[in-house]
């Protein structure tokens, strides 16, 4: 975290400096140049039962300059701190896909970045060792296209200076469009009771068109499907600092569960950022199996992927609660799977007239 007299921008070029510094003070003492991280393999990750969120496990791996490969990597990981310190210093900003094309022009041709995997990696790789995420680091990711509404009032930086935005009076029926570091905007004030992060578009735009988000006092975060670093941060932010009870709106199959589960316990991928990124307290209010049941929905059969899927997420802690263990097992033995939008088949305002009211109630969150 910046200090009062650092900016979150300044720290980070300090400590890629610092990283490069170390390289160089191995040489300078005999040394084989390496960076130690932690062993990113699904077997070094674990459920933390005290935060409930997904950490990285003690073992480590050592990037060294001892093989032609290892060599390369701590190549392309220098030129690389030397990019991003250098933005950094121009108060520049690039995305991820600008810098596999970036490698292009570095001199050494052994820097280049062999694909986008490949530099993405090595991002990730700084912000473990540095203790910086890539929004300090200015790197940006394809834009994400997520959004939010409801009665909430932020404030923002922008290179035009400071706006003030009310994120249902100023903005159009597509809402506000969640910046890439969400840790520049400033929640001003709000009358929300509950924040719901909703899968799909089609939900999203039906709850806003049905005037939920008026009706019930609630700030639609539209999560569009596997969501972003940039989504479960804000998320994050709205429930730890304004207290509001987050819930997740999915399909009902065990990918939609996986999402939920992402914005909740946080992932595998990003389990060095599960601290800032994850909200255990998120509850999930999407189509459940017993749903399928209840509402005679309509549904697709289940897959032998989703069969798979379903029978994993029986060995992951983040769903062994009696819960979703019942929830799991009547899928598997209904065999079927439903989608948000197989609500329509009661009508247009079922969901927003009876579904989620029904279920919200019963959960405590209206």
């Amino acid at each position: 975290m910046a200090s009062e007299s650092k900016t979150a921008e300044e720290i980070a070029r300090e400590r890629l400096i610092d990283l490069a510094a170390e390289f160089y003070d191995q040489f300078d003492r005999g040394e084989i140049p390496e960076m130690k991280l932690p062993t990113r393999t699904k077997s070094n990750i674990k459920y933390d039962e005290d935060s409930h969120v997904w950490v990285y496990g003690d073992r480590t791996s050592t990037r060294s300059a001892n093989s032609v490969r290892g060599a390369r990597k701590l190549l392309k990981a220098t030129y690389t701190i030397e990019f991003l310190a250098r933005q950094l210093d121009e108060d520049r900003s690039s995305t991820l896909r600008e810098l596999y094309y970036l490698s292009e022009s570095w001199d050494a041709q052994e820097a280049h970045f062999s694909d986008q995997d490949e530099s993405n990696q090595l991002v990730e790789d700084l912000e473990i060792v540095s203790n910086v995420t890539r929004e300090d680091l200015h790197m940006r990711p394809e834009e994400s296209g997520a959004t939010l509404m409801g009665p909430l009032k932020i404030r923002e930086q922008t290179r035009r200076g400071e706006r003030e935005i009310h994120c249902q009076g100023d903005v159009g029926e597509g809402g506000y469009q969640i910046p890439n570091n969400p840790d520049t905007i400033d929640f001003l004030e709000h009358d929300i009771d509950f924040v719901m992060c909703v899968e799909t578009g089609g939900m999203r735009d039906r709850l806003i068109e049905n005037g939920f988000d008026e009706d019930y006092n609630a700030l639609i975060v539209h999560l569009k499907g596997q969501p972003a670093r940039a989504t479960r941060r804000i998320t994050k932010r709205l429930h730890d600092e304004l207290d509001l009870p987050v819930v997740v709106f999915t399909d009902g199959d065990p990918w939609s569960y996986r999402i939920f589960g992402s914005v909740a316990y946080g992932s595998i991928k990003s389990a060095h950022l599960s601290e800032y990124l994850a909200t255990p307290e998120a509850r999930f209010v999407g189509i459940q199996p017993q749903d399928i049941v209840d509402y005679d929905l309509p549904t697709d059969p289940l897959a032998d992927s989703d069969i798979n899927a379903l029978q994993s997420e029986l060995e992951d802690p983040r769903f062994m609660t009696d819960y979703w263990e019942e929830q799991i097992e009547l899928q598997l033995d209904i065999g079927k799977k439903a989608e948000q939008q197989a609500l329509a088949a009661r009508g247009l305002d079922f969901v927003t007239d009876e579904y989620l009211p029904t279920r919200l109630d019963e959960m405590g969150v209206i």
